[in-house]
């Protein structure tokens, strides 16, 4: 419940009276809250003071997706603190489930986002992956931004929290040795980066929201490799999305090289959970 301290900061910033909040479940690592005033609806999300740097890289991913004119996001309003608090503060969509027209809206615009691209993998600053820290240091060479900047620091992450053996971590040499002919004719594409179905909204009128991106410029596939992670998207969403960027006869190896990522980032979070499927990829390929 949000404190009426906190509400009364928030009529002050927003030159608006609130009417009405309600606190929103589901959310791992943030508190939110649904903020109704007079004129407009808000999306509250607060967390520890120390968490502001992690609210303040949500809003600029979110405007880095939004310059692209491609896929929408929710407008931002602030990142600040507040007393012991941090806090994102954004525009309320109102969301309904999608429909198979509505996957292919996302899938068309998602495919539109990964056609923003630039000369180098990686971006301008590091971000987060849930909670964890995210480097994007710039790469001319895909193998080695994905070696380098995910693979290899989630599994040095992994070996010192002893969640992987040494002897379970492939070399750097082996990993370029299977990935480099697999990684051809890659360009640099913007991406959501962390795209399970909790991280779409579909409005009431069927316009599709992109929300808590960890963004770089990478393959495509990763947001696709994400997406069949957890599953939710149905099959007009690929679909479309392959209708304007079709795979190739190694997308469907590249999609679980990149759940790798994603399975060692929750490895990482969630502990030994994980490992079985960790393991079992790092064993049949590397």
């Amino acid at each position: 419940m949000l404190q009426n301290a906190f509400i009364k900061y928030l009529e002050n910033l927003l030159s608006e009276k609130v009417i009405s909040t309600a606190y929103i479940s589901g959310g791992d690592i943030s508190e939110a809250f649904y903020i109704e005033t007079e004129k407009q609806k808000y999306f509250l999300k607060t967390n520890t003071l120390d968490k502001l740097k992690m609210f303040d890289l949500e809003a600029k991913g979110l405007q880095a997706i939004a310059k692209t004119n491609t896929i929408a996001t929710p407008k931002i309003y602030q990142s600040s603190t507040f007393s012991n608090s941090s806090y994102l503060l954004m525009e309320w969509i109102e969301s309904k489930p999608a429909s198979n027209q509505d996957f292919q809206t996302l899938g068309k615009r998602l495919a539109q986002l990964h056609n923003t691209s630039t000369d180098s993998f990686g971006f301008e600053h590091n971000n987060f992956i849930g909670s964890l820290s995210q480097s994007n240091k710039k790469h001319l060479s895909w193998t080695d931004f994905y070696i380098k900047e995910r693979l290899q620091k989630q599994l040095d992450l992994a070996n010192a929290s002893n969640l992987l053996s040494t002897n379970e971590i492939p070399t750097t040499s082996t990993m370029q040795e299977v990935l480099q002919p697999l990684f051809q004719n890659i360009k640099p594409s913007l991406l959501h980066g962390d795209l399970w179905s909790g991280n779409y909204l579909m409005s009431s009128k069927g316009v599709p929201y992109l929300i808590d991106p960890a963004v770089y410029y990478g393959h495509g596939e990763i947001d696709i490799a994400m997406t069949k992670l957890f599953g939710g998207f149905s099959n007009a969403f690929y679909e479309a999305y392959f209708n304007s960027i079709p795979p190739d006869t190694n997308t469907n190896l590249r999609i679980e090289i990149y759940q790798l990522y994603y399975l060692l980032v929750h490895l990482n979070l969630f502990g030994k959970s994980y490992y079985g499927s960790v393991t079992s990829i790092l064993r049949k390929f590397f």
